[in-house]
C-alpha cells in the first residue's frame, strides 16, 4: 500500500512505554526520597495515586485550564498531601527529579525499532506530541529513536495541544504534507485519532488494550508489527 508518502505518530504510549518508563522513574524516588519514612505505605501505592492526579492535571492541561508551570509543580505536591505530607520543597525536589530522569528511560512497545525501520524505508515519518518540548527530545535520543523521524512536532512548537486541528495544520505544513497522502498513528482515539480523521488523514488506532469502541477507524492494530501487514 503506497498512496501515503507521510506516517505520523503519536509518541507516549504509542512508541514510547510511557506507564513502564514512568513507574520505573517513581520507584526510584520512592527509594531515593525515602518515602517509606513519611508514611506512604509503598511505592504501588505512591505511585498509583500520583498517576490518578498526573492523568486528571494533563487533561487540565490540555484543556488550557493550568500551565505548564502549575502541572509541574502540583502533581507531586497533590500526590504527597493525598498521604498527608505538607512538604512544598520536596514536591518541587521530586518533581525536578522526575523531569531529569525519567525521559532517560528507555521502553519501548514491542516492535518498535523494527518496525519503524521498515517504514522508514518506505515513508516519511513524523511525530506528533503533546509532551513538553525538552522532554520529548530526550527520550527519542535516549530510546535511539530520533533516527527514524523527519519532523517532531510538538505542542509547544506549534502553539497547540492536540486534539485541536491547528497542530495538525502545523505539522502537515511542516512535513510538507498532505492530508490525502498522510495517516496517523497514536493510542488515543480522542486525542489522536478522531482529530486527523477530520483533517482528512487515514488512522491506525493502536489499541495494545483491546478497548471496546464504536468509531469507524481505518486500521485498528494490538501491536507495532502489525503496521508491516497493512503499510
Amino acid at each position: 500500500m503506497k498512496k501515503y508518502k507521510h506516517i505520523f505518530f503519536d509518541l507516549d504510549r504509542t512508541l514510547w512505554d510511557f506507564e513502564k518508563n514512568s513507574s520505573e522513574a517513581l520507584s526510584e524516588i520512592f527509594c531515593e526520597f525515602k518515602l517509606e519514612e513519611k508514611s506512604i505505605p509503598s511505592s504501588e501505592e505512591f505511585i498509583s495515586v500520583y498517576q490518578k492526579i498526573n492523568d486528571e492535571m494533563w487533561d487540565d492541561y490540555r484543556n488550557g485550564h493550568i500551565s505548564k508551570k502549575v502541572l509541574r509543580s502540583e502533581r507531586y505536591d497533590k500526590t504527597l498531601q493525598y498521604f498527608g505530607v505538607e512538604n512544598q520543597e520536596l514536591a518541587e525536589r521530586i518533581g525536578c527529579h522526575y523531569i531529569a530522569e525519567s525521559p532517560k528511560k528507555t521502553h519501548l512497545f514491542p516492535f518498535a525499532h523494527e518496525t519503524l525501520s521498515y517504514l522508514k524505508e518506505k515513508y516519511s515519518l513524523h511525530i506528533i506530541t503533546n509532551g513538553f518540548e525538552e522532554v520529548q527530545h530526550i527520550k527519542l535520543l535516549h530510546s535511539n529513536l530520533m533516527q527514524y523521524f523527519t519532523e517532531v512536532i510538538t505542542s509547544e512548537q506549534a502553539g497547540y495541544k492536540k486534539p485541536a486541528k491547528e497542530i495538525f495544520e502545523f505539522a502537515l505544513q511542516k512535513a510538507n504534507a498532505k492530508p490525502s497522502e498522510s495517516l496517523m498513528i497514536g493510542d488515543d482515539l480522542q486525542v489522536d485519532i478522531l482529530p486527523a480523521k477530520a483533517m482528512g488523514m487515514r488512522q491506525v488506532y493502536f489499541n495494545p488494550e483491546k478497548q471496546n469502541h464504536s468509531e469507524k477507524i481505518d486500521f485498528v492494530i494490538c501491536s507495532l508489527d502489525e503496521l508491516t501487514e497493512i503499510l
